[in-house]
């Protein structure tokens, strides 16, 4: 089967869709139009706790009362909650949305000069046409690198400019200022982390401090046949936290429980970022906190967009947990890598779904003796 080019100009208004982008009936959306039961997430008000935190001081600055006994236990069973008076601005995320509305109307050629490259976690991706022939994903991607370190306080600015041309100057000082800020907050909420996990402040923050984090737009294109196929499949993020505020449309599902358990939507917040734990988290946690299981259905009529912030240790960060997290109850879950070596994984041998870590663990303990594992390999989603 040939590739198919996935213009969303022109594949939003098809009455049927490309065999490619058809996902197996045991995994795509109910076809009967039933409304998808919301998951009850517990939400953090971010404000009230650091103040809180800077009242106290020592271990206890906030404990597992502080945060709230909901938080605590949703970060163990599946690692999603979401946070308020978190401190950004509204007009800048509406102006992020405005910008991420402006790239995805321009004409696919013009979007494919920041086209993204094989193995690299950064540029345009139009689905994964050309890579995969079956299960692609209803959804276009523009993701770029950003930085904490000083030396660093023009990537994203620079990047729109070398990559896209003068004329996106504006969007890239809007993006810039976006990662900034989001880079505060991500910081912030390694804070109410630590503290569901009776660490020292700031034993989490002091990590990512000069990490590398990643910010992505996503636009999910209107699908005339969206019980058909996905805009992202079910996964786990390979990194370490995700921040993400999706508009009005919704389309985000968790898989939270046991056997039996079906998928739950979760509900738009104008005034609140969705936060999930990804695979380098939980392993930081030595498993105590969750990796979330999750993924995006689209809309028959609308197209839905996000703005997603991905949190990450630097590259050749050593993921270890704390000694307090390790004991005779809780022994190592998983061995010690870098941030560089999953990337490595998910973007050049493995494709991102449920069991990305236990094929990483299998993956790294024979290439580590010059031997690949888990030769079914994908890329990431």
């Amino acid at each position: 089967m040939g590739a198919v080019v996935f213009d969303a100009s022109i594949l939003s208004r098809q009455e049927d869709i490309p065999a490619q982008f058809v996902w197996p009936a045991d995994e795509a959306p109910d076809a009967d139009g039933a409304v998808v039961e919301e998951i009850t997430i517990p939400v953090v008000n971010l404000g009230e706790f650091l103040a809180d935190a800077a009242a106290c001081a020592g271990r206890d600055y906030g404990g597992r009362g502080g945060i709230g006994r909901a938080v605590a236990e949703a970060c163990e069973r599946h690692g999603f909650f979401q946070v308020v008076n978190h401190g950004v601005d509204p007009e800048l995320l509406a102006e992020a949305y405005r910008f991420c509305d402006a790239f995805y109307e321009r004409p696919l050629a013009e979007k494919q000069r920041a086209a993204r490259r094989p193995g690299e976690n950064h540029g345009y991706a139009s689905s994964f046409t050309g890579r995969f022939d079956s299960k692609l994903p209803w959804k276009e991607t523009l993701s770029f690198n950003c930085s904490a370190a000083p030396e660093n306080s023009r990537m994203v600015a620079d990047y729109f400019v070398t990559v896209l041309g003068e004329d996106y100057r504006n969007m890239g000082e809007l993006y810039q200022k976006y990662c900034d800020v989001m880079t505060r907050l991500a910081l912030d909420i390694t804070e109410v982390l630590a503290a569901a996990l009776g660490l020292c402040r700031g034993e989490l923050r002091g990590f990512f401090a000069d990490g590398d984090p990643v910010m992505r737009l996503n636009h999910y294109p209107p699908c005339r046949q969206p019980h058909r196929t996905l805009g992202t499949g079910p996964h786990r993020d390979p990194t370490s936290l995700t921040l993400l505020h999706q508009d009005n449309v919704g389309g985000l599902q968790v898989l939270a429980g046991g056997p039996g358990t079906t998928w739950r939507a979760v509900r738009p917040r104008a005034d609140a970022f969705v936060v999930n734990i990804g695979d380098t988290f939980s392993a930081l946690t030595n498993g105590r906190h969750a990796s979330c299981l999750h993924r995006a259905v689209v809309n028959g009529a609308a197209a839905r967009r996000s703005l997603t912030f991905f949190l990450n240790p630097r590259l050749d960060r050593v993921v270890s947990p704390p000694a307090a997290l390790v004991d005779a109850d809780h022994p190592r879950a998983f061995p010690d890598f870098t941030w560089r070596e999953l990337l490595e994984f998910t973007q050049r041998h493995y494709r991102s779904d449920t069991n990305t870590m236990d094929c990483f663990v299998a993956w790294i303990s024979q290439h580590r003796n010059n031997t690949d594992a888990c030769t079914d390999a994908y890329l990431l989603e």
